[in-house]
C-alpha cells in the first residue's frame, strides 16, 4: 500500500482544561514575585502578583460598567500595558475580547465593530497618525452628546461604552474610571462568575481575511489558546529553560503576540519585554541587550530590519540564544542570517493560521540547519495534519504537494455570525482547510509551497486583494483594478495594483496612492501601480487569478520576470 501524507502529534502529556483566568492564577501562585512584563516605552514593570491585581480591578470595573458574560469588547491600539490587562480582564469576566487591527481606517473599523456587535471599545485617543477617538466620533457622532456608558449609535447599535487610555474625552470613560469602578459588590460578582466559566467558552475574536474579501472574526476559546500556548512553550523549551525573557515586538492584536506572548507568559511563567508600542528595529536590539533577553519573536520582515540596522555589531546579543520567526513565509536565507549575523543559534520557524489558535507546525531549536531553514518544523503535540488533493479532498501519497489540513484542539469554534463561511473551511469531520499548499516528509516536517487563497502577506499582515480592488473601484478615473502580490526581499510580498483607466482619462501612481491614504490601512496601499490596457484571461473569459499566476516571482518591479504583469502589458 502507498503511504499517505498524515501526521499525528502524539504526546505523553494531557491537554490543559483551564480558563485563561485560572491559568494566570496558577502562575501567580508559582511565581508571584517574578517579573511578568516590562513595557520599556511606558516605563511599566509588573510582577505576576502585581499584574493580577490590575487584572482583577479592570475585570470588576468592566462588570460595573454593565458588561456581562458573552459581551464583546473591542481592543483597538498598539502594544501597551493596558492591552494585555484587558486581554486577561475580559477573559476573567467571561467577556469576549475583539482584537482590532490598530491600523484600521474608518470603513474597516466600522465593519469589524458592527460585525461582532461590540458593546465597549478600548482605545488611545491617538497613536502616531491614527486618531482613534476622532474616527469613532465620525462613525458615531452621538458620542459627543452622550454620557459615558450611555452611547446609542445608529451605525453601531450595540455600542454603549468607549474607554480611552490616555486622555479625557466627552462621552467616554477614562481607563482610571474603569480601574476605580469595581466596588466590593462587583468583586464578589466576579468571584461568583468564575464558577460559571467553561474552558470551551469563546474568549477571543481575531479578524482575518481568510479566503474571502470581507474580514471574518475567527472565534477562539480558552481551550484553544491556553493549549496552543502550552504546546508551543513545550516545543521551544519554556518548560525546561531556567528563566526565559522574551523580546516581543510583534503586535498583541495578532495571535502571535497575544497567544505566543500573553498566554505563554501565564502558562509558562516567562517574562515579556515590549521594546516599543509600535514596531522599531532599533528599539528591539536595545531591549535585547539592556534587558538580557534570552528569546526573541518576530516576522521575517522584523528580522530583516534588525539584521540591517547599521549599528547591529555594537549590540551585545550574547544572551539571546533562541527565537521564533513566523507570521509570513520565512526565506531560508533570512533564517541563516539570523544564525550567522545575529548569533541566534536556536532560531525556529513556526507556521499556523489565526483559525488554528495559531501554531500548528514548529521546529525544535536543536534541529539541523536544513530543517530549521527549509521547513516550518513538525506537527505540534495533540494535532493531526494531512495533505490532500485540493479538488478531490483525497489524501496524497508521501512526497506529493497538496492542501494542508489540520484537526484537533486548536481549530476555532467558527467565524462569528457566519456559519456559511465556517462550513466552507471546516469539514463535517472537523478538518480545517488551511488553503495553503505544502508537503510533508515521513517525520511530519512540513514545507510550505504556496497558497490556494489569493492572499498577500506583507511583513506579516494578511492582505486580501479583493478588499483593495473594491476600494480602488471607487476612484472616478478607474475602470478596473486587479491587485497582485510582488515578492520582496524585506517585506516578503508587496502590493501591486494593475489598473485600467476610464477611456480618455490619465493618472499617475502618486495620485492613486494619495487617494488611498487615510481611506485604507497603510499596509494595504499599493507599493507599485501599473497602468494596463487589458488583463490575462482564463479560457472561460475570467481574469487570471493571482494564484493561477503563482504570485509574481520577482525581486523588484524592474525585473519584469512576471507572468501576470507581463501578460497585462
Amino acid at each position: 500500500t502507498v503511504e499517505k501524507i498524515y501526521a499525528h502529534g502524539t504526546s505523553s502529556t494531557t491537554l490543559l482544561h483551564y480558563t485563561v483566568g485560572e491559568t494566570l492564577q496558577r502562575a501567580v501562585e508559582r511565581w508571584p514575585d517574578r517579573e511578568a512584563m516590562a513595557f520599556l516605552e511606558q516605563g511599566v514593570r509588573k510582577t505576576f502578583a502585581e499584574f493580577q491585581q490590575d487584572v482583577d480591578k479592570a475585570s470588576a470595573g468592566l462588570l460595573a460598567l454593565g458588561l456581562t458574560k458573552g459581551d464583546r469588547l473591542g481592543m483597538w491600539g498598539p502594544n501597551t500595558y493596558e492591552w494585555i490587562v484587558f486581554q486577561f480582564a475580559t477573559a476573567k469576566a467571561g467577556i469576549i475580547l475583539v482584537s482590532v487591527n490598530p491600523a484600521y481606517q474608518l470603513q474597516e473599523a466600522e465593519y469589524a465593530l458592527r460585525k461582532v456587535g461590540c458593546k465597549a471599545i478600548v482605545c488611545h485617543s491617538q497613536f502616531k497618525t491614527q486618531k482613534y477617538c476622532d474616527m469613532l466620533r465620525q462613525i458615531c457622532p452621538e458620542i459627543e452628546s452622550s454620557s459615558p456608558g450611555g452611547i446609542k449609535s445608529a451605525r453601531l447599535p450595540d455600542l454603549r461604552s468607549v474607554i480611552v487610555l490616555d486622555s479625557l474625552q466627552p462621552g467616554m470613560f477614562h481607563f482610571d474610571d474603569v480601574m476605580q469602578a469595581g466596588s466590593s459588590q462587583y468583586v464578589q460578582q466576579l468571584q461568583d462568575l468564575q464558577k460559571k466559566l467553561s474552558c470551551d467558552d469563546p474568549i477571543n475574536i481575531q479578524f482575518t481575511s481568510g479566503t474571502t474579501g470581507a474580514p471574518k472574526g475567527a472565534t477562539l476559546s480558552h481551550f484553544n489558546i491556553v493549549n496552543n500556548a502550552y504546546t508551543v512553550g513545550k516545543r521551544v523549551g519554556y518548560t525546561w529553560r531556567p528563566h526565559t525573557r522574551v523580546c516581543l515586538p510583534v503586535p498583541l492584536y495578532h495571535c502571535f503576540g497575544s497567544v505566543g506572548g500573553g498566554m505563554c507568559m501565564a502558562v509558562h511563567g516567562i517574562s515579556l519585554v515590549f521594546p516599543s508600542a509600535g514596531y522599531d528595529g532599533k528599539a528591539n536590539l536595545a531591549a535585547m541587550e539592556s534587558e538580557r533577553c534570552t528569546f526573541v519573536y518576530g516576522t521575517p520582515t522584523m528580522y530583516v530590519d534588525m539584521i540591517n540596522q547599521p549599528d547591529l555589531a555594537k549590540h551585545d546579543l550574547s544572551s539571546v540564544h533562541t527565537g521564533i520567526m513566523a507570521g509570513s513565509p520565512c526565506p531560508p536565507e533570512v533564517v541563516k542570517q539570523v544564525i550567522s549575523v545575529m548569533g541566534i543559534k536556536g532560531i525556529t520557524i513556526g507556521y499556523g493560521t489565526t483559525e488554528n489558535s495559531p501554531v500548528t507546525f514548529c521546529a525544535n531549536p536543536g534541529d539541523n540547519m536544513e530543517r530549521k531553514s527549509e521547513t516550518v518544523g513538525f506537527i505540534m503535540d495533540h494535532l493531526e495534519a494531512k495533505i490532500v488533493n485540493p479538488t478531490t479532498g483525497q489524501m496524497l501519497p508521501l512526497g506529493e504537494m497538496g492542501e494542508i489540513m489540520i484537526r484537533g484542539y486548536c481549530v476555532m469554534l467558527g467565524y462569528w455570525a457566519d456559519q456559511d463561511k465556517t462550513n466552507e473551511c471546516i469539514t463535517e469531520s472537523g478538518w480545517y482547510k488551511t488553503g495553503d499548499i505544502g508537503s510533508m516528509d515521513a517525520y511530519g516536517y512540513c514545507k510550505i509551497d504556496g497558497r490556494i487563497k489569493d492572499m498577500i502577506i506583507r511583513g506579516g499582515e494578511n492582505i486580501y486583494p479583493a478588499e483593495i480592488e473594491q476600494f480602488l473601484h471607487t476612484h472616478p478615473k478607474i475602470k478596473e483594478a486587479q491587485v497582485v502580490g510582488v515578492q520582496d526581499a524585506r517585506m516578503g510580498e508587496e502590493v501591486c495594483a494593475c489598473i485600467k483607466l476610464v477611456d480618455g482619462q490619465e493618472s499617475t501612481a502618486e495620485e492613486i496612492k494619495d487617494y488611498c491614504k487615510g481611506q485604507i490601512s497603510h499596509f494595504k496601499i499599493p507599493r507599485y501601480v501599473l497602468f494596463v490596457t487589458s488583463y490575462p484571461l482564463t479560457i472561460t473569459g475570467k481574469v487570471l487569478s493571482q494564484t493561477q499566476s503563482s504570485h509574481i516571482p520577482i525581486k523588484s518591479i524592474n525585473d519584469r520576470q512576471i507572468r501576470f504583469i507581463l501578460l497585462c502589458l
